[in-house]
């Protein structure tokens, strides 16, 4: 694996390739570069499997890059922002890792990369407006075509969203069902986080759907949502989510 690091603290980017090299040997270095202009001179050149991108360097917001250099390569962030700060880009990028790194969670993003190995894009629009401190754009309508009708769903009238198959579906508090175009991930991304909540791996849930919750194995939690899930075995929140569950309801 080649990685690229893109750090202007030198100590950091120093440990970063110790910590890389401890978790896995077969890593090889191949840049560790300090700058925007640095880092686009060289991207125009060269490539890596994945690039270790500090996100404040000495001469600006790293996103630049992006703006300067076309660069499909995935992307782990290191940052000293926190995850409300970050969160606009959790999708697109494979991770990001809050400093000072944890060897742990290194191994973990790592972990998550080779079991992806796919181009990631970044909306670098939304990640300047969270830095410099605006109002996040969450998304308040979708457009559903049907054949040659479109409809348009607002975002409250949406009780849940689902993985069915290969597919991702809304759920409207009437009953309905349409497909939407959207990942689970990119729905997390760019729905309201004081509204949604991502349960499991197949369900995106509002929080006004949730008519009742019972105590379940493993420190879990079962719910049932409103209107009522094909199989509420489904809507049991996740052993790895339970905690945050928790944190989002007592918000």
């Amino acid at each position: 694996m080649k990685v690229l690091i893109i750090e202007d603290e030198s100590l950091a980017a120093g440990k970063l390739e110790k910590m890389l090299l401890e978790i896995d040997p077969s890593i090889t270095v191949i840049g560790k570069l300090v700058s925007i202009k640095e880092s686009v001179r060289w991207l125009m050149q060269n490539s890596a499997d994945i690039i270790f991108l500090d996100i404040q360097l000495s001469d600006g917001i790293s996103f630049s890059i992006f703006e300067q250099v076309a660069v499909n390569t995935p992307v782990i962030f290191t940052t000293a922002y926190d995850q409300y700060a970050v969160r606009a880009f959790q999708l697109n990028s494979i991770s990001y890792l809050l400093k000072p790194i944890r060897k742990s969670d290194l191994a973990e993003s790592l972990n998550k990369y080779r079991s992806l190995k796919a181009a990631f894009s970044i909306d670098f629009e939304s990640l300047m407006a969270q830095l410099q401190g605006k109002e996040p754009g969450f998304k308040k309508r979708f457009m559903i075509q049907m054949g040659e009708k479109i409809r348009k769903i607002e975002v409250p009238e949406i009780a849940w969203f689902y993985v069915l198959g290969k597919s991702v579906w809304l759920r409207t508090f009437q009953g309905n069902s349409y497909p939407v175009e959207f990942s689970l991930d990119r729905l997390e991304a760019i729905l309201d986080p004081a509204v949604f909540f991502r349960i499991n791996r197949g369900y995106l849930v509002s929080i006004d759907s949730i008519s009742n919750m019972t105590a379940w194995s493993r420190s879990r939690i079962k719910l049932e949502l409103k209107p009522k899930s094909d199989n509420e075995l489904d809507t049991i929140v996740s052993i790895d989510r339970s905690a945050a569950f928790r944190k989002w309801l007592n918000a």
